[in-house]
């Protein structure tokens, strides 16, 4: 889960079927001690949603991490200083960024670094569409380093100049949670 309507959808899901939560956060689902979850039971409900039941702890530490980065981009574009990614991931986590990046890059199949990529994108693929600023602009709050440097990032990711994105307009925006 990564935003507030999945959250909510996640939470309407298990009412329907029956179970009374006691918390529904991002990533994580409480149930009341009175209705114990039968686990081949919710899977298929959450994967018809669109979910899935993370059972191990790497993988929820994995969706855990992709949250917080997630609020890592909407840091570097705010703050004046932002802080490195894995000073970001530190502070949030009691764990070393090494094991948090050996964690993520076994279960997500890639590392920290090329999600983030991949976010960043995805979120210059919003501001492109927006129309509103120009691409040094998208750069400057992005935190890259020129205007060039995005663009050759852009076209390596989505194979895509960003003229060409900008002139077809594609929407091919993929989900935050879809992102692998």
């Amino acid at each position: 889960m990564v935003c507030p309507r999945c959250v909510e959808a996640v939470h309407n899901l298990l009412e329907r079927a029956g179970y009374r939560t006691t918390a529904v956060t991002l990533g994580v689902a409480e149930l009341d001690e009175a209705t114990p979850a039968d686990l081949e039971t919710v899977a298929p409900l959450l994967e018809a949603a669109g979910f899935e039941l993370l059972m191990g702890r790497a993988e929820q530490l994995t969706e855990q991490i992709k949250t917080v980065l997630a609020d890592y981009l909407e840091h570097l574009r705010t703050a004046r200083s932002p802080l490195t990614t894995s000073a970001f991931l530190t502070d949030r986590f009691a764990a070393t960024y090494s094991h948090l990046s050996k964690v993520f890059s076994r279960t997500a199949h890639l590392t920290i670094e090329k999600y983030l990529i991949r976010l960043k994108i995805e979120r210059v693929k919003e501001m492109l569409s927006y129309g509103e600023l120009t691409l040094n602009q998208i750069a400057d709050q992005m935190r890259y380093s020129s205007g060039q440097h995005l663009s050759n990032q852009f076209r390596q990711v989505t194979g895509y100049s960003v003229s060409e994105f900008r002139r077809l307009m594609l929407p091919e925006r993929v989900s935050l949670d879809a992102i692998a």
